[in-house]
């Protein structure tokens, strides 16, 4: 039995099945759904869990290349909520692009990892090295 990191079987298969520079998904609670790629969906109630509790969840055990986000995110949020995800990746590049561009790379990850986050444009793309 497992007793510490992550203990979702689902999460822990797809992550599994991440190699070098393919990518995965973590994205808000109202994300819309890719039906041509494997979703996880953690999502319990609003806020539950978060992006960013997910991607510290990852972190330890999952080696990041570098990230996109979308523009919108610096747009719409406090330098609070921004200065938090640079924290979490501290080390990692992050790229950040239009939603819509954004967007066009999710058909390519290996999986989705659905939060219950609420925070708008909060939705990564993380590229595994």
């Amino acid at each position: 039995m497992l007793k510490t990191g992550i203990l979702n079987p689902a999460l822990l298969n797809l992550l599994a099945r991440v190699r070098h520079t393919n990518t995965l998904v973590i994205a808000d609670r109202g994300f819309p759904f890719w039906p041509q790629i494997e979703t996880v969906d953690l999502a319990l109630v609003d806020g539950v869990p978060t992006v960013a509790q997910v991607l510290e969840s990852l972190r330890p055990n999952f080696v990041i290349g570098r990230v996109w986000a979308a523009n919108e995110f610096k747009k719409v949020n406090s330098a609070a909520v921004q200065n938090a995800l640079v924290e979490r990746l501290a080390g990692v590049p992050i790229v950040f692009e239009p939603h819509v561009k954004f967007k066009l790379r999710v058909p390519h990850a290996i999986g989705l990892i659905r939060t219950g986050d609420t925070t708008q444009y909060a939705n990564l793309i993380l590229e595994s090295a």
